[in-house]
């Protein structure tokens, strides 16, 4: 009854110790497997959010085995 969770680049360096699994059911949506594993009640705007490798608004809802990740923005140049 879990939810993988996972944080990229700058995300892994500024939120260490953030649980990298969320039980399932006490989330809905992507938002709340933020706020469950950071502890902030929401993500940054500026936050990339993926559900099992496929990008989805905080809004999506998460279930049972999902893998969430979070990313920070990406530029390039």
């Amino acid at each position: 009854m879990a939810i993988q969770v996972k944080f990229f680049a700058s995300l892994k360096e500024d939120i260490p110790d953030a649980l990298r699994e969320v039980n399932s059911e006490d989330v809905a949506t992507v938002a709340d497997v933020w706020a469950a594993a950071t502890g902030i009640k929401e993500p940054p705007a500026h936050v990339v959010c993926s559900v099992n490798h496929s990008h989805e608004p905080v809004t999506h809802p998460v279930k049972e085995g999902d893998e969430v990740a979070f990313f920070p923005p990406i530029t390039g140049g």
